[in-house]
């Protein structure tokens, strides 16, 4: 459905329906709009009375909450397509090794020869084997084409050995700076590809990013790319998401945005945060903060610290709990991040660093503090991306400094118990959201999708609870954050992330319509019901975006 074009004059009167009112917990009885903007949210007759008595449009609903469009501030909607056109290696539907193989090869007899076999979601710790596949398991999918399978946490996977030789990775190739190559006992590569290695997947002419982070920005022709996009927009306003951040853009992305942007298919609003690998072209460019409009923009560079908990390459100097020989790794050394992180912050572009560890976050918060000393700036907003175990010192930094953690708490509801076991007991810290507000910190939520899907109901839940898939209870009560300040994460707070607080997060006069109509209050619910709480609706600039009943 391609996005309607705005009339400044037409007008919507939304009823029946609680309306939640910007900045408190109080409801309003209606919601009216003209253009593309709230004008008015109180009694329906003040509502009525607001838009001069003309309604070009009612919304007469029955029941439920009208409430701010959600904003995923930290995801890759893109990927999240490419990932959902592929075969679903989650955990809830493949158990263990021959099964993956088994759906796999399935998938496969329904291919064109030579078109590649790609998995995504499978999850190491969570398979009955305990390990990782290897490319002699691959092989049994098929030895004449790509066989790739991506880690849930989006850092790296899996292929067999016709991709290694493909791709020319033998014994003797070394691993790439910011990244490893797998290998078995006797040295042979082994099929496992991380974070800067996935270099070598894209081909000759793809998109390369070195030491920027991991490589997930296959080439595809453009009218996949076009169909992936469509397809991860399809689901995230079925969340009743409205505003993303996309936190990882290359060329691959800015392509396929500009090409929906100028063909009406973009229908959510994105802020793009290019990888560091463009940091030069964009200063070049001149392509600073905002450059774009409502619906695309360019907010700042994304960067990476460390790896990732998931398939622990997050760094820890001291070693990992389960593994005192294994710490991980980081993508620059101190000094080349921090004058990366200088150069951009001179230039007036936001940071989004990914930073897991406590030492990654801590070397993140130097090199803020740093580029600040050099050339101060107000109202930066750079962010940590992530922030998976930051120390309560390094919470109170982040409040003085003006740092913006993103966490996602749907990352601990899936994988706190490998954390766990990965980390040991500072694992219990995994996103301490509820440490934050007593440090003037302000919590911002977000999916990462693909690695989980966008429910921004279900991350409040999660970091009410701190309660993972399998049970445990991840720390004290001290680390939970109330429903009311969940919601508020996943909206308002992740709007001025994006710097875009002015415009989206929120419905009062003079912002964008951007709404969702939920079919029950989250502040009226037991916690352990959030998750079943539906979208009926989502409405983005006053015109409806998806429907349910339309499903």
């Amino acid at each position: 459905m391609p996005r309607p074009t705005p009339s400044p004059d037409r007008t919507l009167l939304v009823t029946g329906a609680a309306v939640a009112v910007a900045g408190t917990t109080s409801r309003a009885e209606a919601l009216a709009v003209r253009g593309d903007r709230v004008v008015h949210v109180g009694t329906a007759d003040d509502a009525r009375a607001a838009l001069g008595g003309r309604v070009d449009e009612e919304l007469a609903l029955d029941g439920g909450l009208v409430h701010p469009g959600f904003i995923d501030a930290h995801c890759h909607p893109v990927m999240y397509g490419q990932a959902l056109a592929w075969v679903d290696l989650r955990p809830e539907r493949v158990g263990d090794i021959d099964t993956m193989v088994e759906v796999l090869r399935e998938a496969g007899r329904d291919l064109p020869a030579g078109v590649p076999v790609r998995g995504f979601g499978y999850e190491h710790r969570r398979l009955a084997e305990g390990r990782h596949p290897s490319c002699h398991d691959l092989d049994r999918v098929a030895d004449d084409r790509e066989v790739y399978v991506m880690n849930a946490s989006g850092h790296g996977g899996v292929v067999n050995s016709h991709t290694l030789r493909t791709c020319g990775i033998t014994a003797g190739t070394p691993s790439p700076e910011g990244g490893s190559i797998g290998h078995f006992a006797n040295g042979e590569p082994d099929g496992q590809l991380w974070d800067a290695a996935c270099d070598l997947l894209t081909g000759p002419a793809g998109v390369k990013i070195g030491n920027h982070g991991p490589n997930f920005h296959l080439t595809e022709p453009d009218a996949i790319m076009a169909d992936h996009l469509l397809r991860a927009q399809e689901v995230f306003l079925a969340a009743g998401v409205t505003t993303i951040g996309d936190a990882q853009v290359s060329r691959r992305e800015m392509e396929t945005y500009l090409r929906a942007h100028a063909d009406g298919s973009l229908r959510l609003r994105v802020s793009a945060y290019l990888t560091s690998a463009l940091l030069d072209t964009a200063l070049e460019l001149g392509a600073v903060r905002g450059f774009g409009d409502d619906h695309f923009r360019i907010q700042g560079v994304k960067f990476y610290a460390d790896g990732t908990l998931g398939g622990w390459t997050a760094y820890f100097p001291e070693g990992y709990a389960a593994d005192c020989c294994h710490h991980g790794q980081l993508y620059h050394s101190v000094e080349e991040y921090a004058e990366i992180v200088r150069r951009a912050h001179a230039a007036g572009l936001q940071t989004a660093t990914h930073a897991q560890s406590p030492y990654a976050i801590g070397m993140v918060l130097d090199a803020i503090e740093k580029a600040q000393a050099d050339r101060e700036r107000d109202d930066m907003r750079h962010r940590i991306e992530h922030s998976g175990l930051p120390t309560d010192e390094q919470i109170d930094r982040m409040g003085r400094l003006g740092v913006v953690p993103v966490m996602q708490p749907q990352h601990h509801l899936r994988t706190g118990d490998g954390t766990l076991t990965a980390v040991g007991e500072q694992g219990h810290r995994y996103n301490p959201a509820g440490r934050c507000p007593a440090a003037g910190v302000p919590v911002v939520f977000s999916s990462d999708a693909p690695v989980a899907p966008p429910a921004p109901l279900e991350a409040v839940a999660a970091a009410a609870t701190r309660r993972t898939v399998l049970g445990t209870v991840l720390g004290d009560a001290s680390l939970r954050l109330p429903v009311e300040a969940g919601l508020h994460a996943h909206t308002g707070a992740a709007a001025a992330a994006l710097h875009r607080e002015h415009a989206v997060g929120a419905l009062a006069p003079g912002m964008l319509a951007d709404f969702c109509v939920l079919d029950a209050d989250p502040l009226t619910v037991p916690v352990e019901e959030l998750t079943g709480i539906r979208v009926r609706e989502t409405w983005v600039g006053g015109h409806r975006a998806w429907a349910a009943a339309d499903r």
